[in-house]
């Protein structure tokens, strides 16, 4: 899919937009969150644009399994052997950027069920 032209994440991966890009591969961009909620707590993107993780796992399969490997890589490179991966889908659980995106949240002690 295209990129949105009104998308916070697509501008990001575009680079229109900075952010503290912590990994990159053909598929996938992964950068720290501005509002984090953990001491480790990194986005991981896909290069191309769906609304959700959901519309993602049946657009792009492949992609949607890179967002999980470069969520683990990120946690090893940080140190992390333990760590949370999050998917909000829709804006009653918490998805505010619909741009599908995976949190990655580490470094701290958590709590089930969560929020």
């Amino acid at each position: 899919m295209a990129a949105a032209s009104d998308c916070l994440f697509c501008k990001i991966v575009a680079g229109d937009i900075p952010a503290e890009v912590v990994h990159v591969t053909e598929h996938a961009v992964a950068f720290r969150d501005i509002n984090a909620q953990a001491p480790t707590h990194v986005l991981v993107v896909p290069r191309a644009h769906y609304r959700n993780a959901a519309e993602l796992a049946h657009g792009d399969p492949e992609a949607t399994a890179e967002l999980l490997r470069v969520a683990a890589a990120v946690a090893e490179a940080e140190g992390h052997e333990d760590y949370r991966l999050v998917f909000n889908t829709g804006e009653s659980v918490g998805q505010s950027v619909f741009h599908t995106h995976v949190h990655l949240l580490a470094g701290r002690a958590m709590t089930w069920p969560p929020g």
